[in-house]
């Protein structure tokens, strides 16, 4: 089942990219930002307890392609690993995400700086003692600095809600689990800064 999720999300992306392909073949930019991620809690083995799941560095890749003067198409892929203790053992566990989606980006001119708006759908794929991969949604705020007309500087406030089962057992193995999601939507939050080179 997950190998045939990670297959459907390749294959959107895939062919995302292709119906961009004129447009991409004619201006497209290349995007790396890092930054701060934000996470929602964890339940603990309790019901009762509140797991703080720790804010992390994370990583970013942007390719954009412009679909009109102020409008782009964006497929942004993001890593992050996260860190909580357990209440069950006192013990220190890993969540990584790679989040991946497609996005538009409406672009407000102000001569050499822009103010950016983006909204996008895509996938999540979560690890913990195992794998799943949830459907995500984004939305993001950000400014870039035209410095050229092949470079800017890029910041920007991005949120991600993810829908997820909070009866999953990806913090379980053999049956003993050491965390649950809070609840179905699994929410995150990052500040990036980045540098946008034009092609």
């Amino acid at each position: 089942m997950l190998n045939a999720q990670k297959s459907l999300l390749a294959v959107c992306l895939s062919t995302a990219l292709c119906l961009n392909s004129t447009a991409i073949a004619g201006e497209f930019e290349i995007t790396p930002m890092f930054g701060q991620m934000f996470s929602s809690d964890m339940q603990g083995v309790s019901s009762d307890n509140t797991l703080s799941v720790d804010n992390a560095a994370h990583f970013g890749l942007g390719i954009a392609w412009q679909e009109s003067p102020n409008g782009q198409g964006q497929i942004l892929i993001n890593r992050v690993s996260h860190e909580f203790i357990s209440d069950f053992d006192n013990q220190e566990y890993d969540i990584d995400i790679t989040y991946a989606h497609f996005n538009g980006v409406a672009l407000f001119r102000q001569q050499n700086y822009v103010t950016t708006f983006s909204i996008g759908l895509g996938g999540a794929l979560i690890e913990g003692n195992s794998e799943e991969l949830y459907l995500s949604a984004t939305a993001a705020f950000g400014t870039r600095y035209e410095v050229s007309d092949n470079f800017a500087i890029v910041t920007e406030i991005r949120g991600y809600a993810t829908l997820v089962d909070d009866e999953d057992e990806l913090f379980c193995e053999d049956s003993v689990c050491v965390a649950h999601f809070e609840d179905s939507m699994f929410l995150e939050a990052a500040v990036s800064v980045g540098i946008a080179i034009k092609f």
